[in-house]
């Protein structure tokens, strides 16, 4: 997996341009060479190498529970690993 580099975006006209955009993404430099390429991911859907620290399994019995999930205690697993 490599790792994630975060560009923030000020301009509120190339941040509705690259919000409307549902394909590939070509970002050029002002002499019109390709710097970077990027492929929008769906909503929903998470970047590459990401892990749950929740199982399937455990959501599944999680799901099973007569009660419902224990979102709590999921948070508090993510938290635990990712940090709050």
């Amino acid at each position: 997996m490599s790792a994630v580099t975060t560009v923030v975006i000020t301009d509120p006209d190339l941040l509705a341009r690259l919000a409307a955009t549902d394909g590939p993404i070509v970002f050029c430099g002002p002499d019109g060479k390709c710097v970077r390429t990027a492929d929008p991911a769906p909503p929903g859907v998470f970047p590459a190498g990401f892990r749950s620290p929740v199982s399937d399994a455990e959501f599944q019995t999680a799901r099973a529970q007569p009660d419902g999930s224990p979102l709590g205690e999921v948070w508090k697993r993510i938290r635990e690993k990712y940090g709050s």
